[in-house]
């Protein structure tokens, strides 16, 4: 299959440095994109995420930005 595609400037430098090294474009093209989808797919199941949170005394109900915003600009 033939297509266009736009790079960028770290991707076209890692596929130049790959076709010095003797591999073809679309070699290097495809193995670039083998990594990118096999580190995509380990990295999702070994971190989890946890929101910890804490109380700090506020005086001010944070929830919604927008009017805490709007209390400060009043102070002003």
């Amino acid at each position: 299959m033939r297509t266009t595609v736009v790079l960028d400037s770290d991707v076209a430098t890692e596929i130049e440095r790959l076709r010095r090294a003797g591999m073809g474009l679309s070699e290097a093209l495809n193995l670039l994109a083998r990594r990118g989808m096999a580190n995509a797919s380990t990295a999702s199941t070994t971190v989890k995420y946890r929101h910890r949170t804490s109380k700090i005394g506020l005086k001010v109900d944070v929830t919604h930005v927008g009017d805490v915003l709007d209390l400060i600009d009043d102070d002003r």
